[in-house]
């Protein structure tokens, strides 16, 4: 038996190794700072649904596409607004967003991130109960060639043990003293080596960084899209994870990472000024060709999703069909949104809010 097709145990927590050297905690500095950068700016938006719903949309494509689940923006927009004719891959992100969700209220509410939090985000990933793996096989190969290139732990108990660690680790914040940051690469390393789960590995692990920051106060809200650096650096990242495994190789690994969250959190604050701006520019809009239908609710809610429908207008505004529909195509007239059919439906898009988030992540 080769060394690819033997389990991996990973050590337990804390890591039994100095790992704050000066180029580790140089880069950790910069990461903290963009994203303490990241946190002010997301508390700029009146209403914090708007960016929920655009960035954590973002990460659920970009985190799903790792995973060779790829879609459209635009199929995912529709798919927000109809449940008709949504595709599977459609289905897989918004089942990652729905995770994240689920994930963000139960750390909101325990203010800890349990291994039975990390169950249920996975079993709405994956829309089963299979839980932890309890049987032995699970293997990560080449997606061209079939070759094993990773053995995770096979044994139920072992799985179990390094989880309840892993638990412990997350959660106890004396067992060592490094940066959140640098301790959120180590988590995202352990999670993935032990990987608990048939499936949904990657993206759960991807949720609980998010978590983790949250946990930590250094965001308040689930707008960091990683997944998007990972994407451009796929490579890198397989290829550093698995260093840690074969050279205890943790610098570079923590590197990585640091540099991810520090360059995520720029592009973020970017897209988040831009859609400020964008909000400003569409308040004057309507409040010079629209003045006796403007209202901040309605402002709002045209930013809510990129697509919008008339059935939003009668429960947020609470006012008629009738009306609604009177509301839309004024606005469509006034060049603000654009009508779309879509089977007997008609929607209405915000073509610049849509634009500029396609903008965002294609950076």
């Amino acid at each position: 038996m080769d060394e690819m097709t033997k389990p991996y145990i990973p050590d337990d927590l804390p890591v039994a190794k100095d790992l704050e050297s000066k180029a580790i905690l140089k880069k950790a500095l910069e990461a903290n700072k963009a994203l303490a950068e990241l946190k002010g700016m997301a508390r700029s938006i009146p209403n914090q649904a708007i960016l929920i719903n655009a960035l954590a949309l973002q990460e659920a494509k970009d985190s799903s596409e790792i995973e060779n689940i790829v879609t459209t923006h635009d199929e995912l927009y529709r798919a927000m607004v109809s449940s008709s004719n949504v595709s599977n891959a459609a289905k897989e992100v918004q089942r990652y967003r729905e995770a994240l969700y689920k994930g963000f209220a139960l750390i909101g509410e325990h203010k800890l991130l349990l291994k039975r939090h990390i169950v249920e985000i996975q079993s709405i990933l994956e829309e089963n109960d299979a839980g932890i793996r309890t049987q032995i096989g699970t293997a990560l190969r080449n997606e061209r060639t079939g070759e094993v290139v990773y053995m995770p732990p096979q044994d139920h108990e072992t799985i179990q043990n390094l989880m309840n660690n892993l638990e412990q680790y997350i959660n106890d914040p004396m067992l060592d003293e490094y940066d959140p940051l640098v301790k959120m690469a180590i988590i995202h390393y352990q999670f993935e080596s032990i990987h608990p789960f048939y499936d949904g590995n990657g993206r759960t692990g991807r949720i609980i960084n998010i978590l983790y920051l949250i946990l930590n106060d250094l965001l308040e809200l689930p707008v960091l899209y990683l997944s998007s650096y990972i994407i451009r650096t796929k490579a890198d990242y397989y290829r550093l994870l698995n260093t840690v495994r074969t050279e205890n190789a943790w610098e570079e690994w923590i590197l990585y990472l640091l540099e991810g969250i520090k360059q995520t959190s720029l592009e973020s604050v970017h897209l988040i000024e831009g859609i400020t701006s964008l909000i400003s520019q569409t308040k004057h809009e309507l409040r010079e060709k629209l003045p006796k239908l403007y209202s901040k609710d309605l402002l709002e809610l045209l930013f809510r999703y990129p697509y919008t429908k008339i059935g939003f207008l009668v429960d947020e505004l609470g006012v008629t069909r009738k009306t609604a529909g009177l509301y839309l195509r004024a606005i469509e007239e006034a060049e603000i949104l654009e009508s779309v059919k879509m089977g007997r439906d008609v929607y209405f898009v915000n073509r610049r809010l849509f634009e500029l988030l396609q903008m965002g992540v294609n950076r």
